[in-house]
Parts: structure tokens; sequence; C-alpha cells
């Protein structure tokens, strides 16, 4: 004999919900997470922009190109966090007086990748200006 079938029955209400919830959840913490490593990755490069400032801004006895190769060194230096294959070579504008400033600018390529699609994909940037000594 066959037992009826209790439409009514909330077996399995549960699963099915987590079922439908738990793709949402999954998308909303791996962007979390995907926000987390770019603003770490934000604060490493404006971190490596202001030392080769610095580094520039003291190295004027070097010459305009040995002031300049000295700061893009200090950025790659400061930026061990970052893919040093990404970051491209950062640009460094002074006339290189005494009291001038130096801007030294850099940018980083970032993706928000969340699996099945890119969310949002760019480039971080970031400058430091330092007065030459």
């Amino acid at each position: 004999m066959r037992a009826g079938v209790n439409i009514r029955s909330e077996d399995g209400q549960t699963m099915v919900e987590f079922a439908i919830v738990l793709p949402v959840l999954f998308l909303l913490l791996f962007g979390v997470i995907q926000f987390g490593i770019i603003f770490n990755n934000y604060i490493t490069l404006t971190d490596a922009v202001r030392a080769g400032a610095r580094k520039a801004a003291v190295a004027r006895n070097l010459g305009a190109s040995g002031a300049v190769a000295a700061a893009q060194a200090a950025v790659r230096a400061s930026a061990s966090d970052l893919d040093k294959m990404k970051l491209p070579d950062p640009t460094v504008t002074s006339t290189w007086e005494h009291a001038d400033p130096v801007t030294v600018c850099a940018i980083y390529p970032y993706k928000i990748d969340l699996g099945v699609f890119v969310a949002a994909q760019g480039n971080l940037s970031s400058c430091t200006k330092e007065r030459v000594e």
C-alpha cells in the first residue's frame, strides 16, 4: 500500500533556502577578501612611492638621471608585496633645484575576480611630492 504525500510537510525547507542563499554569501565573502587584497596593494604602493620620493629628495647630488634611478630602485625595493612584473617603472619629475618639489608617481593593476566573472578592473595609482634637499 502506498502512503499519501503530505504537501504541507516542511522537510527539506531549510536545505533549499540554504542552497539559494549560499552562492550569494560566497560572492559577498570573496568580494570582501578581494577588496582587502586590493586595499593592501594600494597601501603598499603608496608607501613605496613615499619611499621613492624621499630617496629622490635626498639624491640631488647624483644628478638628474642618478636621482631618478635611485627613486625607481627605492620604489621597487619598498614594494615587496607587489608583483614586480606588473609594476611599471614609476615616473619621477623635478627640476632638481634646492627646495623645488620632486614628484614620484606609480601605478599597479588590480582586478576583482569573483570566480565566474570579473566585477572590476583598472589601475591603482599613487603620487607623492617631496621637497628637494
